[in-house]
């Protein structure tokens, strides 16, 4: 039966306990909450971390401290962010991948205007110091495509040797500035990638569900979480992340489709293990 990779994103750089009093913000909420998305079916944590405000923040003391918390209790794969904080320097932006090599981390494969008030830089030159970095230190891209562009830019890196084939791609869907989240922006982007190319999908906000169905269908893995959405339903908040990841799996098994755990994430996406 085929595997379907859930992602959990608990946190991300943006809701507070404003939009949802759930949203984890601490090291040790985080961790909690990564917990009991591991035991709900996630094979994968997508990490941001969290100032004493609660702004977004690339503080490697904040990574340290939630992924050696995270590792005592479950072996859940790890995606570390490269972009919790557009204030960030590229060194910043990369340093704790080289520190705490965690299995994937985020490779955002372009600029672009974000939520229509500022910019999202992701120059050439720092994407090919962080392929680079990634590289040295084992840990897999996850190449998040908000628009068309950002495949092709990947695509390019590819040729050039700069990113390794087989590629893992993340189509982030719905964020202001970038493509919207719609079945069709889904089908279009998934067209473009080379035969066997892993792939998952997400949709922020009310474009949750169409896109998390629409991947499922179309024979990809998917993300869920408080990153992306707040809401289990209209107007209903979620309780937790691990409500997002349960109605998710349930999706995947009537879909006749079997949740993979963290062993099979390693497996598909060809992950070096933490320990090695």
């Amino acid at each position: 039966m085929a595997k379907t990779i859930i992602t959990v994103a608990p946190t991300g750089a943006f809701p507070t306990k404003e939009h949802n009093p759930a949203v984890p913000m601490t090291p040790r909420e985080i961790a909690d909450d990564v917990y009991e998305c591991w035991q709900a079916g996630a094979a994968i944590a997508h990490l941001h971390m969290r100032d004493d405000a609660g702004r977004g923040t690339m503080d490697i003391g904040r990574f340290t401290e939630t992924v050696g918390l995270i590792r005592e209790r479950c072996d859940i794969a790890l995606n570390l962010t490269t972009s919790g904080d557009l204030n960030a320097t590229d060194e910043t932006r990369m340093i704790h991948v080289a520190a705490l090599k965690p299995e994937l981390a985020s490779y955002d494969a372009g600029s672009m205007n974000w939520m229509h008030s500022t910019l999202f830089i992701n120059h050439p030159a720092f994407l090919e110091k962080l392929a680079a970095v990634m590289s040295d230190n084992g840990v897999k891209p996850e190449i998040e495509v908000f628009d068309a562009g950002m495949f092709y830019t990947s695509a390019y890196y590819i040729k050039k040797g700069i990113l390794k084939a087989p590629a893992y791609y993340q189509f982030v869907l719905g964020a202001a500035g970038g493509t919207a989240a719609t079945v069709d922006n889904l089908v279009y982007l998934k067209n473009l990638l080379p035969e066997g190319t892993p792939w998952s999908a997400l949709g922020i906000g009310a474009g949750h569900l169409p896109v998390l169905m629409t991947a499922i269908a179309l024979g990809g893995h998917v993300r869920v979480g408080m990153e992306d959405n707040v809401y289990i339903g209209k107007g209903r908040l979620a309780k937790n992340n691990a409500e997002f990841v349960a109605r998710a799996a349930r999706l995947v098994r009537e879909a006749d489709r079997e949740v993979a755990g963290p062993a099979d994430a390693r497996e598909i996406l060809d992950l070096r293990h933490p320990a090695t």
